[in-house]
């Protein structure tokens, strides 16, 4: 499963949920018929998605299963994830968010800067930010571009980057 998007809070009285994308482009939940919904441990049911729209900078969808406000409160707060096999193929050069989230970020010194806790979308261009390690606090912003990204391998679960330690 891969997790594009969560409930943010009922829409009308109507069931309608309004859901906040974690995807690049904010219509792409549109293209799937079901979703699957549940917390991040899971439990995780699937759901047919009857309606679902562009609502401002959200998506405002009718669920299934979903008949009132009442319902609709209910999901406030759950993922909303698409198993991995209906996702498009990829380039070499590009990665899911969600395959990046956890990975160890290591600048060309090699010094451990800390993992990838969540990517910000800023509109320039995407920023890394990286939480430290256990004896630091904060976090460290990095653009996601590629003077300084030299490479991402997830398989192995590292990012290398040209970044110091004390930006």
């Amino acid at each position: 499963m891969v997790i594009m998007g969560r409930v943010a809070a009922a829409h009308g009285i109507r069931g309608w949920i309004k859901v906040q994308p974690f995807t690049e482009y904010l219509d792409s939940l549109l293209d799937y018929a079901s979703w699957w919904i549940g917390p991040e441990q899971g439990p995780w049911r699937e759901i047919e998605v009857k309606q679902c729209e562009v609502h401002n900078k959200t998506l405002a969808a009718q669920l299934s299963d979903c008949p009132d406000r009442n319902a609709a409160e209910k999901l406030k707060g759950l993922l909303i994830a698409v198993p991995r096999s209906s996702l498009p193929q990829q380039r070499d050069d590009e990665y899911y968010w969600t395959d990046l989230i956890g990975l160890a970020v290591v600048n060309e010194a090699g010094v451990q800067l800390g993992t990838v806790d969540k990517l910000l979308e800023t509109g320039a261009n995407d920023v890394l930010s990286v939480k430290p390690g256990a004896e630091k606090s904060g976090e460290i912003l990095i653009p996601f571009v590629a003077t300084a990204i030299k490479q991402v391998d997830v398989k192995n679960g590292i990012i290398r980057v040209d970044w110091s330690a004390d930006y």
